[in-house]
């Protein structure tokens, strides 16, 4: 599975990726698996998935809060299990205070020709990176990877520790008329509320990686809100309302 730059192109090899998941579901009575996809294809996915059929479907990436998740389909007698999924957690260990980051890792992993799709998150913390990888790759990876940006790295086995913070968040608190896009939007990008629906309307902000050009869109919680040019914020809360009728929101922009 390649994903190509077109956005109309992806998403069709998607839809069809998706597809013949569900038809190999039913013809072998076993799980199969898409992906790793990231945030916007993964909406995408659950919208393909509406009219599948008698299927049970997940999306997992290895932990709670990936972003990068594998798409799973099962058949209607058995549950979707994490376990299930054939990801690999790769734990590269190297000297503290060298600023290696996911780009880092990313750019090694793809020179060594393994495609985007069968890497997951990257998580980067100091003298330690946590790389989440299909099973199909991971042992070849495994032997490949002995040097990252030109530092010397090396496989730990059987790593018992946290997981390196996936990101850091700056808070951002306010008040919204509504929780429409474009009050969203006003706050988060600190705009005028004409100035929101300008850049709504221009296709500049997107909603779960999928651009919105409706000003009226209504946020929910967990939502992510990427606006070019700004940056990109998780919703964390939205109310209780204020004296005045307008709802408290709070926002995370991730730094």
């Amino acid at each position: 599975m390649a994903f190509t730059s077109n956005r109309g192109a992806e998403d069709a090899l998607l839809k069809a990726w998706v597809g013949d998941a569900v038809r190999l579901c039913g013809r072998r009575s076993s799980p199969c698996f898409v992906g790793f996809l990231d945030l916007r294809q993964c909406e995408a996915a659950k919208g393909m998935l509406k009219n599948a059929g008698d299927v049970n479907t997940e999306l997992f990436g290895g932990f709670a809060d990936a972003e990068r998740r594998m798409l799973g389909v099962f058949p209607p007698y058995i549950q979707p299990n994490s376990s299930a999924f054939p990801i690999e957690t790769l734990v590269f260990g190297y000297r503290n205070g060298v600023p290696l980051c996911h780009r880092d890792f990313l750019g090694t992993i793809l020179g060594c020709g393994v495609k985007r799709e069968k890497v997951g998150d990257i998580l980067c913390g100091d003298g330690i990176a946590v790389v989440f990888v299909g099973k199909d790759i991971a042992g070849f990876l495994e032997t490949q990877i002995t040097k990252v940006g030109g530092e010397g790295v090396s496989l730990i086995q059987n790593y018992q520790g946290e997981l390196p913070a996936a990101y850091s968040f700056q808070e951002l608190d306010g008040t919204v008329a509504s929780p429409r896009l474009d009050a969203v939007v006003k706050t988060a990008a600190g705009l005028s509320r004409e100035e929101a629906g300008r850049w709504i309307e221009a296709g500049l902000v997107s909603v779960n990686h999928i651009p919105r050009i409706s000003v009226s869109f209504i946020i929910k919680e967990n939502d992510i809100l990427s606006i070019r040019s700004v940056g990109r914020f998780r919703v964390q809360k939205i109310g209780p309302e204020t004296r005045k009728g307008r709802l408290f929101i709070s926002l995370l922009k991730y730094i």
